[in-house]
C-alpha cells in the first residue's frame, strides 16, 4: 500500500496547482487514494480494513502530504476517521460500512451543536466550520454539546450523521490549504440515536462499544493521541516537500546579484542541514510515543497518563519544528520561489494554514505537560 501511495506523489505534485484553483480535492485523486487501500489502514478488518499500525498510516500521510499539502490533509483527516468510527456502537458501524465499505466520513469537532435529549436519541442543530474533505465523504462526525432541562451544557459528545441529514454551505476561501474544501456543515433539527453518539468522557477513558466487537490494540489507544497526530503529521509531511523542492530549487540556481552558485552559499548548506534535523526529529518523535502507545495496548495494559501528555506535547513540538524547518528555507530561497505556482512558497503557505488549527497550539498543550510533571491535575478533552 505506502509503495502504491508513493507512485501516485508525481501526479499529486502536478495537480498541486489544480487543487489550489478548485477549492478542492479531485474525485480522481480520492479515487487514486482509494485504490490504493490507503483510507482503510485504520479501518476494522470486520469490515474490510487493514486494521495497521498507525505509525503506517502516518508515513503515508507525510509522503502524501509532501506532494501535495491540501491533499495530505484531506488524506489524514478523512483517514483517520475509520479508527474512531471502530470505537462507536456496532449498529453505526453496519450503517455506515455494511453495505460499502468505501464510505466516507469528515468531521467537525468544535462543540458547535446543541442536542436536546429526546426519546431513543436527541434532537440536534447547529452551524459547524472546517469540514476537510467534506465534499468526499456521505457521513459526517460533529461535535456537541447535550443539555439539561434548564438548558446547561451536561455532556460533549461526537454525533454521527449521514449525508442527508446536513448541508454544505462553500464558505472555503484561504490563504493556504486552498485545497482542501474546508466547508461549513448546517443541520437543523434532525434526529440523531444514541448509538450514534460517542461521549467524549468516555473516549478520553479510551473506552467505546465499538472494542466489544473491534478488540485488536489498535481501538485502545486514546483518541486525542490518534486525531492529534492526524493533525500534526500533514504539516511535518509538508515541510518535507519544502525541503525537497528547496533543494532542487538551490542546486540549479544562480544569484541574480553575483552570478554565483546557490548551491556553493554555505549559508545555504547550513539551513538545507537544520531543516532536516527538526524535520527527522519531528518525525521521530511522533513514531516513538505511538510505538510506546500501541506496547502496552498490545499487552492488554493501560496506556500511562504521563504518555499520553508526552504524546500531546511531541504533536504539538512536531508541527512547531516543520513550521521552522519551512521558514528557515523559504527565508533564502530567493525572489523566484514567490510565483504562484512554486511549490515552496505553496508549501509554506499550507504549513502555517495547518499551524493554525486548534490541536496545534503548542502553548496549551506543552502547559499540559508542565502541570503534570509539577503533579498538578491535568483536565482537557484532548488528552
Amino acid at each position: 500500500m505506502l509503495d502504491s501511495v508513493r507512485e501516485l506523489l508525481p501526479v499529486f505534485r502536478e495537480r498541486a496547482q489544480d487543487t489550489e484553483d478548485a477549492r478542492r480535492i479531485s474525485e480522481e485523486s480520492i479515487k487514486a487514494l482509494q485504490q490504493t487501500g490507503f483510507f482503510k489502514l485504520l479501518q476494522p478488518t470486520r469490515y474490510g480494513g487493514l486494521e495497521s499500525h498507525p505509525n503506517d498510516f502516518y508515513r503515508a500521510v507525510r509522503s502524501i502530504s509532501s506532494a501535495c499539502g491540501s491533499t495530505g490533509w484531506v488524506s489524514a483527516v478523512l483517514g483517520c476517521h475509520p479508527w474512531q468510527l471502530g470505537i462507536f456502537d456496532d449498529r453505526a458501524q453496519r450503517e455506515v460500512w455494511g453495505e460499502d465499505d468505501d464510505t466516507r466520513i469528515s468531521s467537525s469537532y468544535a462543540p458547535m451543536g446543541r442536542a436536546k435529549p429526546v426519546d431513543g436519541g436527541f434532537e440536534f442543530s447547529g452551524r459547524w466550520s472546517f469540514s476537510s474533505g467534506c465534499d468526499h465523504a456521505t457521513w459526517v462526525f460533529l461535535g456537541g454539546l447535550v443539555l439539561g432541562d434548564e438548558g446547561q451544557p451536561t455532556d460533549f459528545r461526537t454525533f454521527l450523521l449521514p449525508r442527508s441529514d446536513y448541508r454544505i454551505d462553500d464558505v472555503w476561501d484561504t490563504i493556504g490549504l486552498r485545497g482542501t474544501g474546508s466547508n461549513d456543515i448546517i443541520v437543523d433539527k434532525v434526529f440523531v440515536p444514541e448509538y450514534r453518539t460517542l461521549s467524549f468522557m468516555e473516549t478520553g477513558r479510551c473506552r467505546g462499544p465499538g472494542q466489544e466487537v473491534n478488540t485488536g490494540p489498535l481501538y485502545k489507544l486514546p483518541f486525542a493521541s490518534v486525531f492529534s497526530c492526524s493533525i500534526a503529521v500533514p504539516v511535518v509531511g509538508m515541510a518535507t516537500g519544502a525541503y525537497e523542492a528547496y533543494v532542487d530549487h538551490t542546486r540549479e540556481r544562480v544569484r541574480a546579484s553575483s552570478g554565483g552558485k546557490a548551491a556553493e552559499d554555505s549559508f545555504n548548506q547550513l539551513r538545507i542541514a537544520e531543516a532536516a534535523g527538526k524535520i527527522d526529529a519531528a518525525v521521530l518523535q511522533i513514531e516513538r510515543n505511538l510505538d510506546e502507545e500501541m506496547r502496552y495496548a498490545t499487552a492488554g495494559e493501560k496506556i500511562p497518563f504521563p504518555l499520553r501528555v508526552q504524546t500531546r506535547r511531541d504533536q504539538v513540538n512536531a508541527t512547531s519544528s516543520a513550521i521552522a524547518a519551512v521558514d528557515r528555507l523559504f527565508e533564502s530561497a530567493g525572489g523566484r520561489a514567490l510565483k504562484v505556482g512554486t511549490p515552496i512558497q505553496r508549501f509554506w503557505r499550507d504549513a502555517h494554514a495547518g499551524r493554525v488549527h486548534a490541536i496545534n497550539d503548542p502553548e496549551k498543550a506543552l502547559a499540559m505537560y508542565g502541570q503534570q510533571q509539577l503533579g498538578l491535575k491535568v483536565q482537557d478533552a484532548w488528552i
